[in-house]
């Protein structure tokens, strides 16, 4: 029988369904309030160095280091065209100073004083082009390795990232219960972004559903344990900052529970597709085997799957927490008192319930893919409905 009528046919409904989802989370964007600004005026804006007008070192306590003053020529927003002299270096002490090339472009922090007066600040180096250049490194090695399947991952990720913005953002920021919006916001990540990664197939089926068990799972672990340790949200300076401009709509504890709703999210997805194809495989291999047999085999998979990737979550967070880890040697405090700083627990309450969560993932995913693998046989004609056990590996 010929799949590419099929093929189209599958496609087209996700396609469709995409732009469905999509458009009605663009409905359901609520308006948020006016942010406050930090300062009278502020703004901050693209500029090219015209000018290196002065070029020397200056000592700013034991520490010296290289300063310039530069003219440089505002590139965007109201007053794009009009030169500016900027310092860079001069008044603050930098680890390590690049000094500027006229040509090179910064981002420059304006300042409208109530008397008209417009002071520019150095506010940071402009990244963006070597950030692109990245990415497209990053294209080009998934399309290599992954061909076909890879672009459909890329357009999967883009989705993901489009219903973060689209709707989880705003809905948070309109003041509505982060977790319910991070779920919601899960469910539909998770319809679309399997299917179009991974196509309709016994293994995605199997799949999503570990993956919304899971997930609720993940969720409940998250809840009770942030109320067991009696974490408010508050341990993150970003979340103060969020408070501070966005008022008392932001629910904190609500928003650290999403976090942790969405980043298990992520790291499920792997874990999940792999053990649900191992188990097909190894139905596939022997289908006569008893479903006891099929699972203690798939567990032994999985525990390997558990290990590796509960070691890259740790190894994750703590990479990403090793200034906070340095500061903390040189301290004299014990790392037993450590832990019961807010900002402290918040990371070890994230990183062993999105752990747990994993652990419980396995276990769910081989018995649902077992139980499907043993059993689909059974439903004659009707199992063509749910696709094929997997796709084939040509491009």
């Amino acid at each position: 029988m010929d799949d590419k009528p099929r093929t189209r046919r599958y496609w087209l409904l996700v396609l469709v369904l995409t732009g469905l989802t999509l458009a009605w989370l663009s409905t359901q964007r609520h308006p948020v309030g006016e942010i406050p600004e930090l300062t009278y005026g502020s703004e901050t804006v693209v500029a090219q160095v015209e000018k290196v007008l002065e070029e020397g070192t200056v000592t700013l306590g034991d520490h010296t280091q290289p300063y310039q003053v530069l003219q440089v020529r505002l590139l965007e927003g109201e007053y794009a065209g009009v030169p500016m002299q900027i310092e860079y270096a001069k008044y603050q002490t930098y680890p390590v100073v690049h000094l500027f090339r006229p040509g090179e472009r910064l981002l420059v922090s304006l300042n409208k004083q109530p008397d008209g007066t417009l002071n520019a600040f150095y506010a940071d180096r402009v990244r963006a082009p070597q950030l692109a250049w990245l990415g497209a490194l990053f294209l080009a090695a998934i399309l290599l390795i992954s061909g076909w399947k890879g672009l459909r991952a890329l357009l999967a990720m883009a989705y993901s990232l489009a219903v973060v913005i689209v709707y989880i953002i705003p809905h948070i920021l309109a003041g509505e219960d982060p977790v319910r919006t991070s779920i919601l916001g899960a469910m539909v990540l998770l319809g679309v972004t399997l299917y179009l990664t991974y196509g309709w197939t016994l293994k995605t089926h199997a799949a999503a559903l570990s993956m919304v068990l899971s997930l609720l799972l993940t969720g409940l672990l998250a809840w009770f344990f942030v109320a067991f340790t009696q974490l408010t949200g508050y341990g993150d300076e970003n979340a103060l900052y969020l408070l501070q401009f966005a008022g008392a709509t932001i629910n904190l504890r609500g928003l650290l529970l999403g976090g942790m709703i969405i980043g298990a999210l992520g790291v499920l997805d792997d874990l999940v597709t792999t053990q649900a194809a191992a188990v097909f495989e190894l139905h596939a291999a022997n289908p006569a085997q008893p479903l006891s047999h099929l699972i203690r085999r798939a567990m032994h998979i999985g525990q390997d799957h558990v290990a590796a990737t509960v070691n890259t979550l740790v190894l994750a967070y703590a990479g990403s927490s090793l200034p906070m880890f340095l500061l903390f040697s040189l301290g004299h405090t014990p790392w037993g008192k450590l832990l019961n700083f807010e900002f402290i627990a918040e990371e070890v309450v994230r990183t062993l319930v999105g752990s747990l969560g994993l652990i419980a993932a396995v276990p769910l995913t081989t018995l649902i893919a077992a139980v499907l693998a043993r059993n689909i046989a059974r439903l004659g004609a009707k199992a063509a409905w749910f696709g094929p056990v997997g796709e084939s590996h040509g491009h």
